[in-house]
């Protein structure tokens, strides 16, 4: 059966509230949801304004209720809970319609059950005050519970706003205009959608690759980091393929249209990540599935209470038959609402944020700490996350003992001072670092895929880049003085993070854009087997897809555009700090720090703030199970039916004692991760 994408419900088949969206169909439980999926920048807007007003209302019926002795303040409250109740309060009373209509029981039926009731039952000992012995109002109760798990969503709806940036970020590479080539030969800017398959364009230095095709006539190198993960350019001569998304860094280049449109690889990325980010498995409160089972138990307990107490007074001719039907009816119903229930996994998560954050650790997706606590598997990008993003000078070998290695960097980072490639940048920052000065250079030239070359006090010198990216080689008027030598560095805490898992059981693996010989130098370094290489975007996702397949929980680290698939795809995404904006909104959480060992930290945190969510249900549970029967009747025995003039207001009290377990509870939190990670 389908589940609806927002809030996780089942629904028929036959259901006909569906939508079709990038070739894929959706069913829905509500009208909506529907709209939420459609316009999700409209209804957080909404969600905002009806959180505003549910906070903006509430927090004076609790500080009235609690704390002020005011003429009249029942009706005072009254008046305060009806926008509370009957606005902000809506959508539980939706999502309990469409509960009831899809014969299920969920959390928003709970909600509604016990909002309603507390509120209804307070407006009626506000109007006929007397009426019932028992004249305490619970519309703190009522108001608190809608604010609070409003909050919850909202933030919800927040995250998956950012998760939808991600798709938006990525696909506004591609550029309005395209320099089209007509049959004239002549050059005309048009839109880029209107450009077809077969037409030849031409792309300037610096400029985004908008469509996918192949090189009909120039030469340039191409930074594909977005799909590789690699910094270094790509040659690309007659023949050579481009692809969209992608930045042509030194030369101009005709390309015939193979791919635009919805066609084009970047369009095809961008699709994935939307429905990665839909489709993903949104986290099944442990709320929502005791809810399931608990609201009906709920109601019939107290049908049951009431029906008992109707018949037995009934049949004794007690006149207080209506009123004790109705309080123990009332009493269930209040006892077990889901205050303690709500409190449960905002308070713990809440909590958990704080502890992150205090760790350079950026939760952004909180509600993804259900997969998160699962996950047996890290699966890690290589460059920039395993590695230096940039590679680095690792060795100056002149060709002769005559040659210093300071003049040979020293020429070489001066003509290199004028070229964006990163070898170049790296060779310059050497230099720079061991303080050697620059020369005067003129006659500037780079060639794509060659090197770059210029006049030094009237001297020809050449850097020559070649097929080997980690050497280079300096000629100075034509003879050789040396070679450079470059590497991406492996960063200290790899090595640490890898034996951590290994402890803890998790198993790694990469997947990587580079080289399959450049990636097993890594692995072999870091101890890691299960290695994928010269992996292009979509295959990384599909890669992670495998693995879940296979039943594994998989949390995936990576720095880069090429990345953001497969951390929209996993279980758990981290996005390193250091990388790509597109990266960092795909992520689920974000290292703030360059430090491999927080990626433990966070397995860490998962799996502890789910621990703690699942105390506190079970506090909550284990206090309904407690008070329900005494609600309900068990303790008139001993107490007589004059327990019922205040039992409702001991309900009241009970349900706010297991908040405050539920809250002290979850402040244990940071001292529990605390043991188990150390002090940083």
């Amino acid at each position: 059966m389908p589940t609806d994408p927002i809030c996780g419900m089942h629904v028929p088949q036959n259901s006909d509230i569906t939508l079709e969206q990038d070739g894929q169909k959706y069913y829905f439980c509500s009208t909506g949801c529907r709209i939420k999926f459609q316009a999700p920048e409209k209804e957080n807007k909404r969600e905002r304004a009806a959180l505003i007003i549910a906070w903006a209302f509430s927090m004076p019926v609790l500080i009235i209720n609690y704390l002020l002795a005011v003429p009249s303040k029942n009706y005072i409250m009254l008046f305060l809970a009806l926008p509370v109740q009957f606005y902000s309060g809506l959508p539980f009373y939706k999502g309990a319609y469409q509960a009831l209509r899809m014969r299920s029981g969920n959390m928003d039926l709970l909600i509604s059950i016990g909002t309603l009731t507390a509120f209804f039952f307070s407006a009626f000992v506000t109007l006929f005050p007397g009426y019932f012995s028992a004249s305490g109002v619970y519309f703190d109760t009522s108001t608190f519970i809608i604010s609070l798990i409003l909050t919850g969503n909202y933030i919800q709806g927040v995250m998956e706003l950012r998760a939808n940036d991600a798709a938006n970020k990525l696909i506004s590479r591609i550029p309005s205009h395209i320099h089209v080539i007509d049959d004239n030969g002549e050059i005309k800017d048009i839109e880029t959608d209107e450009v077809k398959k077969g037409d030849t364009i031409l792309i300037k230095p610096g400029e985004n690759v908008p469509v996918d095709g192949r090189v009909l006539e120039g030469r340039t190198e191409a930074d594909e980091s977005m799909l590789s993960g690699e910094a270094e350019p790509v040659l690309k001569i007659k023949g050579s393929k481009v692809i969209s998304g992608t930045v042509n860094i030194n030369g101009a280049i005709k390309v015939e249209v193979e791919g635009a449109g919805k066609d084009s690889t970047l369009s095809k990325l961008y699709t994935l990540i939307k429905q990665a980010a839909t489709g993903k498995l949104r986290i099944q409160r442990l709320a929502d599935v005791f809810s399931s089972y608990f609201v009906q138990v709920v109601i019939i307990a107290a049908i049951i209470a009431a029906s008992i107490w109707y018949i037995s007074l009934s049949s004794a001719g007690n006149g207080l038959v209506y009123e004790i039907t109705l309080l123990a009816f009332v009493s269930v119903i209040i006892i077990a609402c889901p205050c303690a229930i709500g409190l449960a996994t905002p308070i713990t998560l809440l909590i958990s944020s704080n502890i992150s954050s205090s760790r350079f650790i950026l939760m952004k997706n909180m509600s993804a700490m259900d997969r998160l606590s699962k996950v047996n598997l890290m699966v890690f990008d290589k460059t920039g996350t395993l590695t230096e993003a940039k590679p680095d000078v690792t060795e100056v070998l002149p060709a002769s003992k005559s040659y210093n290695t300071n003049f040979i960097l020293g020429y070489a980072a001066s003509i290199e001072q004028y070229s964006n490639h990163p070898i170049a940048k790296a060779i310059t920052e050497s230099a720079k670092e061991k303080s050697i000065g620059l020369l005067d250079v003129t006659d500037v030239e780079e060639k794509p895929g060659v090197g770059v070359s210029g006049m030094i006090k009237g001297e020809r010198v050449e850097v020559r880049r070649g097929s080997n990216k980690n050497r280079v080689s300096v000629f100075v008027d034509g003879r050789q003085f040396g070679d450079i030598l470059l590497s991406y560095k492996i960063k200290k805490s790899s090595k640490e993070v890898i034996k951590k898992f290994e402890k803890s059981g998790i198993k790694t693996a990469m997947v990587t854009g580079d080289k399959l010989e450049e990636a097993k130098r890594v692995g072999d370094i870091l101890g890691i087997t299960d290695i994928h290489a010269e992996i292009t975007p979509d295959k990384k996702a599909d890669i992670i897809k495998s693995y879940q397949q296979k039943g594994l929980y998989v949390m995936y680290a990576g720095d880069g555009i090429n990345d953001a698939a497969a951390i929209e795809t996993a279980d758990f995404g981290v996005a390193m700090g250091g990388g790509s904006d597109i990266a960092k909104e795909s992520g689920d959480a974000v290292l703030l720090k360059d430090d491999m060992t927080l990626l433990y930290d966070i397995i860490v945190i998962g799996r502890s703030t789910i621990s703690k969510v699942k105390q506190n249900i079970g506090w909550a549970i284990g206090y309904n199970v407690v008070l329900i029967p005494i609600a309900g009747g068990a303790v008139v025995p001993l107490f007589g039916l004059g327990i019922y003039s205040f039992l409702p207001i001991l309900a009241a009290a009970a349900m706010g004692m297991s908040s405050v377990s539920v809250v002290l509870n979850s402040l244990l939190l940071k001292r529990t991760i605390g043991k188990r990670l150390g002090k940083r």
